[in-house]
């Protein structure tokens, strides 16, 4: 009988600790969620703007770190002019950021 009246009292125990597990399950993604994916949306959020707004004349600099100027725009790639009569044909997913914004500080 002993062992009965424990079996019974351990019950609710283990229910409200599985219970707790999938709370602290859910509190753990929120906080993922609003400290890593959510910043990281906004941010390829804005680099989707910059790219879709590039018109002639734009300085910038790609991924692999070719700095230059915007000279002409498609709907898939930008020629950029690098230097002189330098001209680089580049896929838009290519730009990483205005240099306009370097050459101000410097």
């Amino acid at each position: 009988m002993n062992t009965f009246a424990t079996a019974l009292q351990a019950a609710p125990a283990a229910a409200g600790s599985g219970m707790s597990m999938w709370i602290m399950l859910a509190l753990i993604f929120v906080i993922m969620w609003l400290f890593m994916i959510r910043p990281q949306r906004k941010q390829q959020k804005e680099l989707e703007q910059f790219r879709a707004g590039l018109k002639k004349g734009d300085k910038i600099v790609t991924i692999g770190g070719i700095y230059g100027t915007v000279d002409s725009i498609s709907d898939k790639y930008v020629v950029v002019r690098v230097d002189g009569d330098v001209k680089l044909r580049i896929d838009k997913a290519a730009i990483q950021k205005d240099s306009s914004a370097d050459a101000q500080q410097k």
